[in-house]
């Protein structure tokens, strides 16, 4: 005997024995038992869902000579002739091969003649959406007022490519995808039925794989079973799928979010020497960091073992919600490229190096240092990034003078040249003012005492534009009911730009409303600063009158060495 497929060997036969779509055998049996049978059907819904089977089960129905509560019997020789494909009267047409106006017209031919044997002629079209424009014109009438011994039953998984003049020519029933639980019990019914040992995550995992198709899930099975051993396993079920084990998407998830870059490669190497399929490891790293977000949120993961859950958990606590949203965002579109380029593995490799190392994936501290950096040195400033080590901390900080407060510059000994901080620092300026700000109070310790708090509280809740941007600034009271920010290092269009947008500018609003315990404003306040050139004078001044102290070292000794060094001296206006 020839061996058939597990889902043809198990097409349900009745209505009670299709998994799923309840609302849509209890609509037919009513319209079977009640004799209000439509003659043209139109069955919609993805792959695997049971349109066919359904159609099947509603020609016997309609014809069955036993009807049992709109149930066909099965065992009527109406029954049986349909089952095994002898009756001419049950007509099954696949459109995807047989789309042309000439295929159309032979049915329209057809049905003027009575049915043989059955009490209808049923006209069952699968995939009708491939019907060619033509063929849909010439089966426009027939189908709107066909003899009353016809009938037709279309099956579609794109409705929306149906004109609508078929639609609406047809009641249409929509499928719904299974779910996981009633395929897992129907999975267990055909390995119980087969000898079949089985593991209940082995279960669920094939119901998952499946993604609400019983064709699918049938199929899986039925590769597992026919290598020959009684006993399925998730490991069984991955290795035959193609899908790298737990333990290689684990760690590669992990070196990503720490950055290691030699870990997440010696990953990649193992899963590509075990001849995984890219595409599929990329989209279990996917679902894994989606399962790493929803453990975050709270949700309940199902699939997955408790040291798998503690795995995950663990992760979840070192991590952040938008990290893990970035992570998402990027794999989803690094697997994008893999499928659209012939160099899949150079493309999966670079890219997880790429995430390994992006900016917006680094550490919170790494991107505050980061935004420190770009506003502190200036949008777009060029400078020499040839990096030097010197004890310039010693030899320009010898001034022992009552301006050491002043001019002194700190530069650690690991600083690039272009890093040379520009930050600025508390000083005793006697130099006057030209130019001063009305209506702002000094005497503001309410909100010198509240400010770096509602800073450091934009820096925890992942502020960081906003932080960064306001750093070396302070808080003034302007009345009642305005507080004023002070930029003690001047306003550039810059930072302007990006703190007067709507949403950062109530985010700060808000939080100096609650500090202030009522409905406030801000006002951004940009303090004159003095000129370079008045600068650079005090600077030289201070390095002049400390040569002879500085001449013991022997690596810089004045202005012009710094210069010939190709070091840019950033005078700090304070």
């Amino acid at each position: 005997m020839a061996y058939t497929a597990l889902y043809r060997a198990f097409r349900p036969k009745t209505f009670s024995e299709v998994v799923g779509q309840e609302h849509i055998k209890t609509t037919l049996k009513n319209q079977i038992n009640t004799g209000r049978v439509g003659h043209a059907y139109l069955l919609n819904g993805t792959r695997g869902t049971g349109k066919t089977s359904i159609a099947k089960i509603l020609a016997r129905a309609v014809n069955c000579e036993n009807p049992k509560e709109g149930e066909p019997c099965n065992e009527c020789e109406i029954c049986k002739a349909i089952l095994d494909g002898s009756l001419t009267d049950v007509v099954e047409m696949d459109a995807a091969s047989n789309n042309s106006v000439e295929d159309i017209r032979e049915i329209r031919n057809e049905v003027n003649f009575l049915p043989t044997r059955a009490k209808y002629r049923i006209y069952i079209i699968d995939e009708v959406h491939m019907l060619s424009t033509g063929a849909f014109n010439a089966l426009l009438k027939t189908l709107e007022e066909p003899p009353e011994h016809v009938k037709f039953i279309l099956a579609t998984t794109e409705p929306q490519k149906l004109p609508a003049t078929i639609l609406s020519r047809c009641q249409r029933f929509d499928f719904k995808k299974i779910q996981n639980e009633d395929i897992s019990k129907r999975l267990k019914l055909v390995c119980e039925k087969n000898d079949v040992e089985i593991k209940e995550e082995a279960l669920n995992l094939i119901a998952i794989l499946s993604e609400g198709a019983m064709r699918d899930a049938l199929s899986i099975l039925e590769r597992c079973i026919q290598d020959g051993e009684s006993s399925i396993d998730v490991d069984k079920i991955k290795d035959l799928v193609g899908i790298p084990k737990l333990t290689y998407v684990n760690n590669t998830i992990e070196a990503i979010i720490d950055n290691n870059i030699e870990k997440a490669i010696n990953e990649i190497d193992d899963v590509i020497k075990e001849g995984k399929d890219l595409t599929n490891f990329l989209w279990e790293m996917i679902k894994y960091a989606k399962d790493i977000l929803v453990a975050k949120i709270g949700k309940k993961l199902e699939i997955y073992s408790n040291e798998e859950i503690d795995q995950i958990n663990k992760i979840a606590e070192r991590t952040s919600k938008d990290r893990l949203l970035n992570i998402i965002v990027k794999l989803s579109e690094m697997e994008n490229k893999v499928k659209q380029s012939t160099q899949k593995t150079i493309i999966f490799q670079t890219g997880i190096i790429n995430l390994c190392i992006n900016e917006e994936t680094n550490s919170l501290e790494e991107r505050i240092k980061a935004l420190e950096n770009k506003i502190q040195n200036g949008i777009g400033t060029n400078t020499n990034t040839i990096p030097i080590k010197t004890n310039l901390t010693k030899e320009v900080n010898t001034t022992k003078n009552n301006t050491q407060a002043n001019n002194t510059t700190e530069i650690n000994e690991n600083a690039t040249v272009g890093a040379i901080s520009n930050c600025p620092q508390e000083t005793k300026d006697e130099s006057p003012k030209k130019e001063t700000k009305p209506n702002i109070q000094t005497s503001n310790l309410k909100s010198q005492e509240f400010w770096p708090n509602i800073l450091q509280q934009l820096k925890s809740n992942g502020k960081l534009m906003i932080y960064a941007n306001l750093l070396n600034s302070r808080a003034v009271e302007l009345n009642d009911m305005t507080i004023g920010i002070e930029f003690q290092g001047g306003l550039n269009d810059f930072r302007k730009g990006i703190l007067e947008k709507d949403e950062n500018k109530k985010e700060i609003e808000k939080l100096v409303s609650i500090a202030c315990a009522k409905e406030m404003q801000i006002k951004y306040i940009d303090t004159p600063s003095k000129t370079i050139e008045n600068k650079k004078s005090t600077q030289a001044k201070t390095i002049k009158e400390n040569k002879t102290e500085q001449n013991k070292s022997n690596n810089i000794n004045s202005l012009d060495d710094l210069a010939n060094l190709g070091i840019d001296i950033n005078y700090i206006d304070e």
